[in-house]
């Protein structure tokens, strides 16, 4: 008889993101006529840039002749790829990484997932709470979470609050963890932390024999100066850090998938066995068992957004999610609600009025105005009494919403 892996039976059942579907549906079946605005789930909308279809088709053309068809790639990534990684995101903005440093990918999503794979079951995880649920989920299923309690914790989980009180700025762990996630700009609140700020995590985890896991997929959207879109534009950062980025939501790849985790050959941890050991070498020895690459014609898909063409619709791209999150952050500040984000990400987190629930606030939203967000104690217990909503709609579905909420009877 096999057993199964009990961690996971300590998980809800139901993730975030399909029990909002759930409700949304069965809104849907009762009011079938009803027209509803998603500014929940971060989906993008717009289209593939032209750059990338044109790169996308010269690909597939390849696959269909012999003389330039490909099979397994190098499960790293191709070197096309990972140079061109390597000299758009970081050498030009003077940071020194080099390609066998970069993994290409399937995501973010992915990678911060598995990365969970090559570290401890003993490790102290820390998270900012709120937090996106990846970071905590993982861990639970590989066992260093602990139980569920009842406060919506986890029992072994150090969290460090992000909440109006302190703008959204976690305080150093009072009591030093192993590994340390950290998202910026933030998913789900939208804020961010200046060099400065960022500088603090980097000296402590120098300092502490800490690893920290950046998740930069929000960094293309950053528009003011003192906002680092790298964690390796920290000195010291390229000997505890370990940095996932992503092309979904930049360049719209949610449905093609490609993104990539940078691991320096001089990040090591411990091991009971074997002294201090690099990571990049085990990541890579994770990824070449598990792993296959990612298909080429996304990865050729992937190196068109860094031409000078590529680049100038992406950032077209940006702009209007940019443009709808300010219509977004401005229509509910003018409702009297507190609103948080939407500068340098395209997430508005603002706060429920009048002590309404995350999911109170939610169902009242969908029922009465047909406008989904997310309830934010989705992403944490400090996410209680906020809620998320995204700039990845049209401008028109945008607002539509923000008009909605105008004449809503809070």
């Amino acid at each position: 008889m096999a057993f199964v892996n009990d961690n996971f039976l300590n998980i809800p059942e139901t993730y975030l993101f399909s029990e909002i579907a759930r409700k949304v549906n069965t809104y849907k079946e009762e009011n079938p006529s009803a027209n509803i605005i998603r500014l929940g789930i971060g989906d993008v909308t717009r289209p593939l840039a032209p750059a990338v279809i044109k790169a996308l088709h010269a690909a597939v053309d390849e696959m269909g002749e012999a003389s330039t068809f490909r099979g397994y790639g190098p499960e790293q990534g191709y070197a096309f790829l990972r140079e061109t990684i390597v000299a758009k995101d970081y050498t030009a903005r003077g940071m020194d990484i080099a390609p066998d440093e970069v993994f290409v990918s399937d995501g973010a999503k992915s990678d911060t997932g598995n990365f969970g794979d090559i570290l401890g079951p003993n490790n102290v995880i820390a998270v900012t709470d709120p937090v996106y649920p990846v970071y905590v989920d993982t861990n639970a299923m590989a066992g260093r979470a602990g139980k569920p309690t009842a406060d919506g914790k986890w029992e072994k989980i150090v969290y460090l609050p992000c909440t109006k009180e302190n703008n959204f700025i976690p305080e150093l762990p009072a009591t030093r963890p192993d590994v340390i996630y950290l998202c910026y700009p933030n998913n789900p609140t939208g804020t961010t932390l200046k060099k400065n700020e960022l500088k603090q995590w980097v000296d402590y985890a120098r300092a502490n024999d800490v690893l920290i896991l950046f998740d930069a997929a929000y960094e293309a959207f950053i528009s003011e100066a003192d906002v680092p879109h790298s964690i390796y534009e920290i000195e010291g950062a390229r000997e505890v850090a370990v940095e996932f980025r992503s092309f979904s939501k930049t360049a719209g790849f949610t449905g093609l998938r490609c993104g990539y985790t940078v691991v320096p050959k001089t990040v090591l941890v411990n091991s009971a066995e074997h002294g201090r050991v690099p990571l990049n070498r085990l990541w890579n020895r994770r990824q070449t068992t598990k792993f296959n690459g990612t298909a080429y014609i996304v990865q050729r898909a992937a190196e068109a957004i860094y031409s000078a063409e590529g680049q100038q619709e992406i950032k077209e791209t940006i702009a209007t999610y940019m443009n709808n999150a300010g219509i977004i952050r401005k229509g509910v500040e003018a409702k009297g609600l507190s609103a948080f984000g939407g500068v340098n990400a395209p997430y508005i987190w603002l706060k429920t009025p009048d002590g309404i629930s995350s999911w109170q606030f939610f169902d009242r939203l969908l029922n009465e105005m047909n406008v989904v967000g997310t309830p934010g104690v989705g992403f944490g217990p400090h996410g209680e009494g906020y809620f998320r909503l995204t700039a990845f709609g049209s401008q028109a579905q945008t607002e539509e919403a923000m008009q909605r909420i105008a004449n809503w009877k809070l």
